[in-house]
């Protein structure tokens, strides 16, 4: 079963279980990343172990290598020796190392090849992972925002706040009426800066009907009249 076959199980399980019991988005969010994180230190830790098995594998092909050179030489020794039945089993010796190492480069290129999808993995899931950290954000606050809201759409629902209402504009027109009983007091009632101001009036149009009056006068008397 590969990483993200196993991945998706384990988050499908999980987000089944959450909506059966009918679970906030927030913690369904933050389980999903969790899942992920773990997930991402296991193939790490995967990884890790893949490339010591590889080291150790490619440090047995060297060794073998060294093992056919080393039993060549020994058969070249044992021919110019006129040892041809130890060149013979020198030679045997090192068909078997020489297949051993066909074996291991197999193996090897094998264990290549898993690092190589593992390593690719792990950029998928990190891509992945920093992916769900950003949306986790936006998640949250829409979650938030939408938890307000309906909060404010209940209140606004609410009898209370019709009720509170009703009691500001009856205080409104309690307020109203005293207004009205004070100015009602007020009528036919006049200050005494009022009728000092009526005197000066009345004074000025005295002294304006003087001036006319003498104007006319003047008037007549230059004319002959």
């Amino acid at each position: 079963m590969g990483i993200f076959s196993r991945f998706t199980d384990i988050i499908n399980a999980n987000i089944n279980a959450l909506l059966d019991k009918a679970e906030d988005p927030e913690k369904m969010v933050r389980l999903i990343i969790q899942e992920m994180e773990d997930t991402l230190v296991e193939v790490r830790s995967a990884s890790a172990k893949t490339l010591a098995n590889k080291k150790d594998l490619a440090r047995q092909v060297e060794q073998l290598k060294q093992e056919v050179s080393e039993w060549e030489n020994k058969a070249e020794l044992a021919l110019s020796k006129d040892r041809e039945d130890l060149a013979r089993a020198a030679l045997l010796e090192k068909q078997k190392c020489s297949e051993q190492v066909e074996v291991l480069e197999n193996e090897l290129n094998l264990v290549e090849e898993q690092i190589a999808k593992l390593q690719d993995e792990i950029q998928q899931l990190q891509d992945k992972l920093a992916d769900a950290k950003t949306r986790q954000k936006a998640i949250l606050m829409r979650q938030k925002t939408a938890s307000t809201r309906l909060e404010v759409k209940k209140r606004l629902d609410d009898n209370k706040v019709d009720d509170a209402i009703g009691r500001f504009e009856q205080y409104e027109r309690k307020i109203d009426s005293l207004e009205s009983q004070v100015e009602s007091y007020d009528l036919g009632k006049r200050s005494l800066a009022q009728e000092f101001a009526e005197l000066e009036g009345e004074g000025k149009v005295e002294d304006e009907l003087a001036a006319l009056k003498k104007k006319m006068q003047t008037n007549k008397s230059s004319s002959g009249e």
